[in-house]
């Protein structure tokens, strides 16, 4: 039986007064908050008891609550087999990763071993696995390559332009170079880190939600483009010069095909056989994940290969392949950031603090929901922080996470961050033991795997004919933000994404959707019966949409009330002078529709331009007007065809200085037509404001706010049919003396 049929419905009933707001606060006793001192406040939160502070420390190392928990037997076998097959993968993608940054490979397994120890103690997600991503590489390695480019290390020499040489005589002091750069990503790393850890503390991880899914979306295929072409020139092995900021992916094209000739063939083979083999078996591993038990690590399979086919054949001398070359052992001593580059990347630093937090906790996010656990966004932010701060101080570059390699993690089983600790271990004996043993791997097989770990960011395309049939705003914020990236820079494009997305929420705030309501019959009171209207404004009303809603208003009034006034005025001062020289006769009667309820008709006509002094009727004879019948004046005054006007206030979130000064305008110009103007819905809020700001008056009252709609309009038909409100347009009531008010004597 469908839950929808009519045999399904069940009507109800409602009895309860007819609620304005004050009646209602009346009735029952509205609660003032309770206000505390400063000193009450700062006693309060800086008290401290023993429970306190162990929270407290649990708060700041969340190890200390879910390692005292940890099930040994039941999570430890699956966190070691995770962390081994998770740290095979950390140490291949750093050792590739590194290329982005334009450093040696080394520094990738520095930067994929120390952030994975501060997570540890710090980190609130049991499953992101931390350590270099593409993204936040690329954009260390576009302030890299602008701060310590090629032509800064160029020595006088007999070099041919191969292998870090340039041509003409002119060779490049490749160990400077690389020490340079290495301070400078290391540096920004530390930089970085601190403002991770600022905002932390500070509280305001907030700030991170204005990067909304669309925009990353963008952003992050956009960096996907940056990352393919610059891995190309890899793979290609052809020499080109170094580019940042705009333009740099065409610079960077017209540099590969300018050199395309120069490609090294045993580099390219190499490269491509990587990317169809890793795409290939990942897809295996995607299509078969609920029946392998474990992924077939494709990327160490093909690196332990190709760095035997390169050692057996001879590669490198043979057929001038790249390759890594150099991976010493150990560690590098701990060093101090240089203070002095500091200035020079404040801007880049921040957005890659961003960026890098933002992705890490939307991966985050996603197997904390998974697994049915929470995390804390600002302790996040510290975390990584310290990671950062932590790994940059040891010659790494900013660590984030990967989808990617957060998947292994979670599909191997992991189950905390004990396999993270086990994954570090894992890098670390690469780093003391077998990095030697990846000396001969080429370049190219790095590149190659970085591109194909790729897909995933670019088939967020998909993404787009799906949000343009659901929300073109959104869509139009994904196509913004991945062209600006792409043609800017990824620091610039991110920046104007971020823009471009506030202006659309601007636009959006600044016409909102507004509405006249009617009913369902036998379901509520807001049927468009004659006399009243009833408006809703669906956003926040704030300076720069308040003269939108004022339009909209007046185009479901139908008229413009300000207009009316003037030609009822207008029309007035003829009557009066018809009266005066006696063409008109007329009895001594109130006028039908007071014009009261704003300033006097002199001040409120000086305040808006409309008549000059000495113009104004002087009133000797009150005479009742019926607006709605035809005037014995060539005046043409606006039909006002309602009495009562309902504002719906329940989809308003807040009102400021500006909205509040127009709305009481607006209603006391309503008032002095004759148009009673109510306000429904409002949250307890909203009317605390309108207090504060001085909304109400002697004119506008707060006896105008209902809770809702219904209540207003039950309001106004009770009135109505109590005789108490005119309503002359509606039912035709007018004075039986005046049947001839304006008899023609000509």
């Amino acid at each position: 039986m469908d839950a929808l049929s009519p045999e399904n419905l069940y009507p109800y009933t409602v009895s309860r007064p007819i609620y304005s707001n004050p009646t209602f606060e009346e009735d029952n006793e509205r609660q003032a908050r309770e206000e505390r001192t400063l000193r009450e406040r700062l006693s309060r939160t800086c008290g401290c008891s023993g429970r306190q502070a162990l929270k407290v420390v649990k708060g700041v190392f969340p190890v200390i609550d879910w390692l005292s928990r940890y099930p040994i037997r039941e999570w430890l076998p699956s966190d070691v087999i995770s962390g081994v097959s998770t740290g095979l993968v950390c140490s291949l993608q750093g050792l590739a990763y590194a290329m982005l940054v334009s450093v040696a490979p080394v520094y990738g397994l520095y930067s994929a071993f120390f952030p994975i120890l501060t997570y540890f103690l710090l980190g609130t997600s049991r499953h992101i696995s931390v350590g270099p991503f593409p993204v936040t590489c690329l954009m260390v390695g576009s302030v890299v390559l602008t701060l310590a480019p090629d032509d800064h290390f160029l020595l006088p020499g007999n070099g041919t332009g191969v292998n870090g040489t340039k041509a003409d005589g002119i060779v490049v002091d490749v160990e400077a170079m690389e020490a340079q750069r290495i301070m400078v990503a290391s540096s920004m790393t530390v930089l970085v880190g601190l403002f991770q850890v600022v905002m932390g503390v500070l509280q305001v991880g907030f700030l991170v939600r204005y990067l909304s899914d669309p925009l990353v979306g963008g952003f992050t295929t956009a960096a996907a483009f940056h990352v393919l072409i610059s891995q190309l020139k890899i793979v290609l092995s052809v020499p080109t010069n170094n580019h940042s900021g705009c333009f740099s992916i065409l610079y960077m094209l017209i540099d590969v095909f300018t050199n395309i000739r120069q490609t090294n063939i045993a580099d390219l083979v190499a490269g491509l056989l990587t990317i169809v083999i890793v795409m290939a078996v990942k897809e295996v591993n995607t299509k078969f994940r609920h029946t392998i038990p474990v992924p077939i690590p494709i990327e160490v399979i093909v690196t332990v290969v190709a760095t035997g086919i390169s050692y057996a054949t001879e590669l490198e001398s043979r057929y001038g392949a790249s390759i890594v070359h150099s991976i010493p052992r150990g560690f590098a001593p701990a060093q101090p950031p240089n203070i002095e580059l500091l200035w020079n990347i404040l801007g880049s630093s921040f957005s890659t603090a961003v960026v890098g937090y933002a992705v890490a906790v939307s991966v985050a996010k996603v197997y904390a929901a998974k697994h049915d656990y929470t995390i804390n966004g600002n302790q996040e932010l510290i975390a990584f922080g310290f990671s950062n701060v932590f790994c940059g101080c040891f010659s790494g570059f900013v660590a984030s996470t990967a989808l990617s390699r957060t998947a292994v993690q979670e599909s191997t089983g992991g189950k905390s961050q004990m396999a993270g600790i086990i994954s570090a271990v894992m890098v670390m004996i690469v780093i003391l033991a077998l990095g030697h043993l990846l000396e001969p791997l080429q370049k190219s097989v790095l590149a190659a795997i970085v591109i194909a770990n790729l897909k995933g960011m670019f088939m967020q395309v998909t993404e787009v004919p799906t949000l343009w049939r659901q929300n073109r705003a959104d869509c139009f914020i994904w196509l913004a933000t991945c062209l600006a990236s792409v043609v800017l820079g990824l620091d610039v494009g991110l920046l104007a994404g971020l823009v471009f997305e506030m202006g659309t929420v601007v636009v959006r705030t600044q016409f909102p959707a507004c509405s006249t309501l009617g009913n369902i019959p036998e379901m509520d009171a807001r049927k468009k019966f004659p006399g009243i209207k009833i408006f809703k404004c669906n956003s926040p009303i704030y300076f720069a949409n308040i003269d939108y809603f004022k339009e909209r208003l007046r185009a479901t009034v139908g008229f413009d009330s300000v207009r009316v006034f003037k030609k009822r005025n207008k029309a007035l001062k003829k009557i009066h002078k018809l009266i005066k020289k006696g063409k008109l006769r007329a009895t001594e009667v109130s006028l039908g529709v007071d014009n009261k309820g704003f300033e006097s008709e002199r001040d409120s006509g000086r305040e808006y331009g409309q008549v000059e002094d000495g113009d104004w009727p002087v009133p000797e004879v009150e005479v009742r007007v019926d607006w709605a019948m035809e005037l014995p004046v060539r005046v043409s005054v606006p039909k006002v065809q309602i009495h009562s006007l309902v504002l719906d206030f329940s989809a308003v979130s807040f009102l400021d200085v500006v909205a509040v000064k127009s709305l009481r305008l607006v209603i006391k110009e309503f008032l002095r037509i004759g148009v009673n103007v109510y306000i429904a819905g409002c949250d307890d809020e909203i009317v605390r404001k309108m207090e504060a700001l001085a909304f109400f008056n002697e004119e506008v009252i707060r006896d105008l706010l209902f809770l809702s709609v219904h209540d207003a309009i039950l309001f106004i038909k009770l009135e109505t049919a109590n005789g108490s409100m005119q309503d002359a347009m509606v039912e035709g009531v007018r004075d039986p003396e005046i049947s001839d008010l304006f008899s023609d004597l000509n």
